[in-house]
């Protein structure tokens, strides 16, 4: 296999992205359940099957332009039905069910740090190539992907799992027209990451915003990785 062969960088971009918004996605439902509404699981969305939680655009469009291009891949999954009414305690359990999903990003990416450093003290440092060199590398990328997710999520925004956090915590009258900015959502992520660097080529606002945190807990989890090496 060779990494310079555009499938190749493709591919081990694209499977740790698939896998790490599925189980995001997954994640937010197995909580909204836990705490009251079954509304995921009604709808057969607590499946691992990563077709029912493709978006178009957020899960193989972007994802695969960026990795052909060889810039920073992300993306989304189509979001997992919450009903907050149907929870025992709405408002808090919208919080949980918010943070349910960089939650398990960051858990996936310390298993991917612990796998990295296993498979580092058994190859004894040497550089491994062809499928095991495959798998090293989607390894190390789904660490990347989980951490970038994690952080990318958290932002205090709508509609990023860090605005429904922050809704969650303002009093009742400020959190009902903070809800409202949620409506465009999806004008403001497109607004943020296209429009603005375009106009603004200096404007890096994943960049500027999410990278020094992202650099920082990714660091941690290399450090655990070598720790097990």
């Amino acid at each position: 296999m060779n990494p310079e062969n555009i499938v190749y960088r493709t591919a081990v971009w694209i499977i740790p992205l698939v896998i790490a918004i599925v189980f995001h996605e997954v994640a937010h439902g197995w909580m909204a359940k836990w705490l009251g509404d079954p509304t995921a699981q009604e709808e057969r969305r607590l499946s691992f099957n990563p077709l029912r939680h493709v978006d178009p655009v957020g899960t193989v469009i972007l994802p695969l332009g960026l990795a052909i291009a060889g810039a920073p891949v992300f993306g989304w999954a189509k979001p997992v039905p919450v009903i907050a009414q149907r929870m025992r305690n709405p408002r808090w359990g919208m919080v949980a069910v918010a943070l349910a999903g960089p939650g398990m990003n960051l858990l996936l990416a310390t298993g991917a740090a612990i796998a990295i450093g296993a498979a580092a003290a058994l190859s004894g440092g040497v550089q491994p190539t062809g499928i095991a060199g495959f798998v090293l590398a989607n390894l190390f990328n789904f660490l990347l992907v989980n951490v970038f997710l994690a952080v990318f999520n958290l932002l205090p925004m709508p509609p990023f799992d860090g605005g429904h956090v922050v809704e969650g915590l303002l009093p009742r009258p400020l959190a009902a027209q903070w809800a409202k900015i949620g409506r465009f959502g999806i004008l403001l992520l497109i607004l943020l990451l296209v429009v603005v660097p375009m106009i603004f080529p200096g404007a890096d606002i994943v960049g500027r915003i999410v990278g020094p945190p992202a650099q920082a807990v990714i660091g941690w989890f290399l450090a655990l990785a070598a720790s097990i090496a």
